[in-house]
């Protein structure tokens, strides 16, 4: 999805979030009309889920308090589940099944119910596949099936057909899987849907054919889904790369397989949340490295994933892995470790028999290995077995793929006709129209033009009128901090006599007005260059201060002083108000003190604080303010064009080891805070 249509997307959905409790207020009067509108803001947010699950979570959250126990309640809540799957949080998504399916239990019966039921034993389906439980995640998907056909929205048929297809063809049932991709296809076309959304059911057709090792049908298959290979979703990205590297693999071609699963790692690496895709990617990389005799490879990438499919129990990936680390030994001339992992190698239930296929290639290695040959030959008699029931699953696939073509060219045919005859029936009613509807589309085309012409020429005068606007705002309010601190030791220090201390303060009082200057003109300076203008501003106040003034400064040593931007004069203005009119004429110990630490969320938190009686409204240095208005303003400018903005704070607090009544000023900046002044505003 682009920039510009996730853009709109979440405008919408938020204005969805806003409208709600209005929506449902009338839905006595107008239900049909408010449904419609619910059920498309809600197609909106089920395709952005996809996208961006964790900002759609955040809008369900928002809207669910409106709704309370009712379909629309439940059926957004469900869009939490996706969001938990795609995460892999799949004890929350197991949660939150539970309350929608408790919800559907109680619920009088219909089609909506019937719907979201569909919606449910999918999604639940789609866990047992996660978890290596493919007979329970068959019964799920067939459930959803039913329950879509009974509830009567076809357009989610096709997916919980290639669900089913996957299951069969995990199990080895390749008849029934090809039955189901096609069974897919066939809906898709009685539903008109666009060649561009049908590209799961080909790159799955090309699976089934690896399995049959019809590498010629799969290359087929693989072609036409690799046309749509730019609009798909990051995680149908990683389904094709990797299916169509182990189509490599087993024609033993493995540096193109290599090939297409370092393009599946490079996909998934920049989504964290691909947890589940990047682990079963580095099995691969593992198994293909054996082949390839880099055995250190091979034993990186085994040792990568296999905590985390120890943590999820996920049966076929261990599976998986303890073949792999049993040839790895075998490779690396370690025939113990070879027979310790054999030893310790769990044998599970309902593995795929390509799986099983490549565990008896290595143990007739193995055992060829140890001398006996006799065990060796059994498993080399075990792999002619599956070789066997392959072919006989391509001979039940070719019947049923003919029998559906059969059925599904009669049935076309049949529909063909009926609409054709409909047609001769309503042709000439509608001749006449079309001269009509022809004109108003025309006119309407030209009106939408002029209006669109005109809306874009105003839209440009604002954007030049309020980028003007903006920068002699911000010009003007930087322009007005006076620099009266400055004259005033300028004058003190040239009335004193002439001597070494003072020729150091003439100097220093030289490098901050010339540094002054200089941060006028900027927008923005790093954290180092303001923290030199304070640290020479407090410099040449310490001696109008006396010895009892304390200046500490407090540097987290994380930060990188020079990379960390901020507004200029964000500290100076703080500062000087602090020694102004809090420190200057307050009697005993004075204490200024300024902190910068690194916050988790990638922020910087900057606190200037001291110890001159707090913030006051009135002080005997009374000033206009500017300084702290100057600051304001700026951050609010700043801020419009920022999703994350800056924070400021101004408290009275207790400060230093006396607990002596003082003020704090806080600022919580974002690492990745925007300076600009651009058209684009945050949204």
């Amino acid at each position: 999805m682009s920039l510009k249509m996730r853009y709109y997307y979440v405008v919408g959905i938020w204005s969805f979030c806003f409208v709600l409790p209005i929506m449902m207020g009338c839905m006595r009067e107008e239900k049909k009309s408010s449904k419609d509108s619910f059920e498309m803001l809600y197609q909106q947010m089920e395709q952005a889920s996809v996208e961006s699950p964790e900002q759609v979570s955040q809008m369900v959250d928002s809207a669910l308090p409106s709704l309370k126990d009712s379909m629309m309640y439940y059926r957004l809540l469900f869009l939490k589940v996706r969001g938990y799957f795609l995460s892999f949080k799949l004890d929350s998504a197991s949660y939150l099944l539970d309350k929608v399916t408790a919800f559907c239990d109680r619920t009088e019966k219909n089609k909506d119910v019937y719907q979201l039921y569909a919606l449910i034993y999918n999604a639940q389906g789609n866990l047992f596949v996660r978890t290596s439980q493919i007979d329970s995640a068959s019964s799920c998907f067939q459930r959803a099936f039913e329950y879509a056909s009974r509830g009567g929205k076809r357009e989610s048929l096709p997916d919980i057909c290639l669900n089913l297809a996957d299951v069969f063809v995990k199990q080895g049932r390749y008849d029934l899987g090809s039955f189901w991709y096609n069974r897919s296809l066939s809906i898709s076309d009685s539903l008109n849907m666009p060649d561009e959304q049908r590209f799961p059911a080909y790159y799955g057709l090309a699976q089934v054919n690896m399995e049959l090792r019809d590498f010629a049908l799969c290359d087929y298959y693989y072609d036409l889904a690799s046309h749509y290979y730019d609009k798909m979703h990051p995680f149908e990205k990683h389904i094709y790369l990797n299916n169509r590297g182990n189509s490599y693999y087993y024609r033993q071609d493995y540096e193109t397989a290599l090939g297409y699963f370092r393009r599946s790692l490079e996909v998934v690496n920049q989504y964290p949340d691909m947890t589940f895709e990047r682990n079963l990617t580095m099995i691969n990389l593992g198994e293909i490295f054996l082949m390839l005799d880099c055995t250190d490879s091979a034993s990186y990438y085994l040792q990568e994933c296999r905590g985390f499919f120890d943590s999820i129990h996920h049966a076929t990936a261990l599976y998986c892995i303890d073949t792999q680390l049993m040839e790895l030994a075998l490779k690396q001339g370690n025939v113990a470790l070879a027979r310790e992992r054999l030893k310790h190698a769990v044998k599970y239930d309902n593995v795929e028999p390509n799986m099983i296929h490549v565990r008896n290639r290595y143990l007739q290695r193995y055992f060829e290995k140890v001398g006996d040959y006799e065990r060796a030959y059994h498993y080399l008699k075990e792999n002619h077995h599956i070789d066997d029931s392959i072919r006989n699953e391509r001979v039940k696939m070719r019947a049923a793929e003919i029998k559906l073509k059969y059925t599904q060219d009669s049935t076309l045919m049949k529909k063909e006709i009926s609409i054709r005859e409909k047609e001769n029936q309503v042709l000439q009613l509608y001749q006449w129209l079309y001269m009509i509807v022809g004109g108003g589309f025309m006119l309407a085309a030209v009106v939408s033009v002029i209006v669109l012409y005109r809306k874009r020429l105003r839209d440009r005068e604002q954007w030049r009128m309020q980028n003007a606007i903006t920068s002699l705002r911000l010009e003007n309010v930087r322009n007005r901090i006076s620099p009266h601190f400055i004259f005033n030791v300028l004058n003190r220090e040239m009335n004193l006599h002439k001597g070494e201390e003072e020729s150091q303060n003439l100097i220093g009082l030289t490098k901050l007005i010339r540094r002054n200057l200089e941060l006028t003109d900027c927008l923005a300076v790093s954290l180092a260059d303001e923290l030199e203008f304070v640290d020479t501003y407090v410099g040449l106040e310490k001696e109008s201060l006396g010895k009892d003034f304390d200046y500490q400064l407090d540097l987290d040593c994380k930060i990188d002083l020079k990379a960390v931007k901020v507004p200029s004069m964000l500290l100076q203005i703080p500062v000087e108000n602090a020694i102004k009119h809090g420190l200057r004429l307050k009697e005993g110990k004075r204490l200024l003190r300024i902190q910068v630490c690194l916050l988790l969320d990638n922020q910087v938190e900057i606190v200037v604080s001291d110890n001159g009686g707090g913030y006051r409204k009135v002080s005997v240095n009374h000033g206009t303010g500017t300084g702290m208005k100057v600051i304001t303003q700026t951050i609010q400018l700043l801020n419009i064009y920022n999703s994350r903005p800056i924070q400021m704070k101004i408290n009275n607090v207790l400060v230093g080891e006396e607990k002596e009544m003082g003020c704090e000023v806080r600022f919580v900046i974002p690492l990745n805070y925007s300076y600009q002044l651009k058209k684009t505003r945050k949204t």
